[in-house]
């Protein structure tokens, strides 16, 4: 699971950032808040977590701005904010979840994979004669499994996740190889890799746009 982390106190960001990876998830951690709005255009996340009381930008106006773009990806706000006021401003502007701070680690933990499992309440995925469980990380065609590197993995999850929808080749570059310095080109044979063992026309391409499955 990949979590994008917004957090201005580099202290508790890092500690947060630390127990994050340790749980198993990929983290990205941005402490000016100017920069999630670029960020998420080129790479895509599985959660947000969402500190409200940064220098720049309000958390809540942070939030507005992320649904305006992207519906989907789940927003667990993080903050001292105790208030019913400010709840309920966070759950109208499109927040999934409210954790006030001081917080147990675990229980942020649980949370995370709560919102995870809302936005994926099917663990199998049929499209055609194609099915992946997406907690088993296994994808079969035609009930005989697909044997898959981890980064080929990540790519399937990931269009899975957004069927319908064009993923853009720099979305995969971020989510799959992270800062690794791998270019675009990789993106293209790892997707021609994959058309050789999925059934044709599974993985559909449009120029300019990206792949998309479903």
């Amino acid at each position: 699971m990949k979590v994008l982390l917004v957090e201005d106190d580099k202290l508790l960001g890092k500690s947060l950032k630390e127990f994050l990876e340790s749980e198993g998830f990929i983290t990205d951690w941005v402490w000016d808040p100017r920069e999630v709005l670029d960020l998420l255009e080129v790479k895509a996340y599985d959660v947000i977590v969402l500190d409200l009381m940064m220098p720049h930008v309000r958390g809540e106006d942070l939030i507005k701005r992320i649904r305006e773009r992207d519906k989907e990806t789940p927003i667990l706000v993080l903050t001292a904010k105790r208030r019913i006021e400010d709840k309920r401003t966070c759950f109208e502007l499109g927040a999934d979840d409210y954790l006030s701070k001081p917080f147990e680690m675990e229980e942020l933990i649980l949370r995370i994979k709560a919102l995870y499992r809302r936005r994926n309440p099917y663990d199998v995925v049929v499209i055609g004669n194609v099915e992946v469980c997406l907690s088993k990380e296994v994808v079969k065609v035609d009930g005989k499994i697909v044997p898959l590197s981890k980064k080929d993995w990540l790519i399937v999850k990931l269009l899975v996740e957004n069927r319908g929808t064009y993923v853009s080749q720099e979305k995969i570059l971020n989510y799959v190889w992270g800062d690794e310095p791998v270019g675009e080109d990789v993106v293209r044979a790892h997707i021609k890799s994959l058309r050789k063992l999925l059934p044709k026309g599974f993985i559909q391409t449009m120029r300019g746009r990206g792949y998309k499955v479903g």
